[in-house]
């Protein structure tokens, strides 16, 4: 397992992926041995020096306290870390979105910890272990960083990250959800933890399933019809990132706060839990047969 980098930026930057290629080595993605950290920081894009959120150091405690917690039960490390790093990291959507900020990320700041979350077991055939490219430089909903935040943002309740805890209790959930544009309708998003919390569907294949079903049954549009959401107030998220530089480091043994922002209409995530329970009962799921 490679240990931690001799070289961590003091800030975040921009990486991008065609930048990324030569430090992707053969030996880092067996796990190996990583990359000397001066050369990469000489194709790295700097970010404004007067923004405080893009200090690494916390980022890099963050991790650090991951691994340690976690050495024995690594894939429960992303319901303790997405809520942390999403709180640590205070980000528009747009920022987000930028793929560079999570490759410099994971390269520069924390190569170890994508290793140690992300070394497969050797395939079928093959005599070694490997760390998918993608969890350096990948889509969103892969990267090893991006996809905790991004988990973080689309199932937060409003500042209340629990729900958060949930959906990345389940490896399969995260990997399905996260890539639905339901998930961007606060209350089907919070239905969608419910039917988890209320242990409806609980393995992968009951994911899979009850995903297929609700993309089956209607768009977005539907359910918001259906189960209206109120608007969101810019002001609370605004105000959320500009107190970052006075704010204190995330708990480590209780949860964060999120921006300010009002929950989801409980009215609605009842209606929508109920629906997609009903959805699911009859969803054809592999190895299950569907109640009539």
């Amino acid at each position: 397992m490679i240990e931690k980098p001799h070289h961590v930026p003091e800030r975040l930057g921009l990486l991008s992926a065609t930048a990324a290629d030569p430090f992707l080595t053969e030996d880092l993605l067996r796990g190996v041995q990583g990359h000397g950290g001066i050369d990469l920081a000489k194709v790295v894009e700097p970010l404004p020096e007067d923004d405080a959120r893009w200090v690494a150091e916390p980022l890099r405690e963050l991790v650090e306290d991951a691994m340690y917690q976690f050495n024995d039960a690594r894939t429960e490390a992303d319901g303790w870390l997405a809520p942390r790093l999403h709180a640590t990291l205070r980000l528009t959507r747009r920022e987000a979105a930028d793929k560079r900020i999570w490759t410099h990320f994971a390269l520069a700041v924390a190569p170890d910890y994508v290793a140690w979350r992300h070394l497969s077991k050797p395939a079928s055939g093959s005599a070694e272990a490997r760390i998918n490219a993608a969890r350096f430089k990948g889509a969103l909903d892969r990267q090893c960083f991006s996809r905790l935040w991004l988990a973080a943002e689309m199932f937060r309740n409003g500042d209340d990250y629990a729900p958060v805890v949930t959906a990345c209790a389940n490896q399969e959930f995260i990997h399905s959800a996260v890539r639905m544009d339901l998930v961007d309708h606060r209350p089907s998003a919070q239905a969608l933890v419910r039917v988890l919390e209320l242990g409806i569907a609980s393995t992968g294949r009951d994911v899979v399933g009850l995903a297929a079903a609700i993309n089956t049954a209607g768009a977005t549009l539907v359910y918001d019809a259906m189960a209206p959401d109120e608007p969101r107030d810019p002001e609370a998220l605004r105000q959320w990132i500009a107190e970052a530089e006075s704010a204190l480091p995330v708990p480590r043994h209780e949860l964060p706060t999120g921006p300010g922002e009002e929950p989801a209409p409980e009215a609605s995530v009842t209606r929508l839990t109920k629906y997609f329970t009903e959805l699911f009962e009859t969803a054809p799921v592999r190895g299950r047969t569907p109640q009539v």
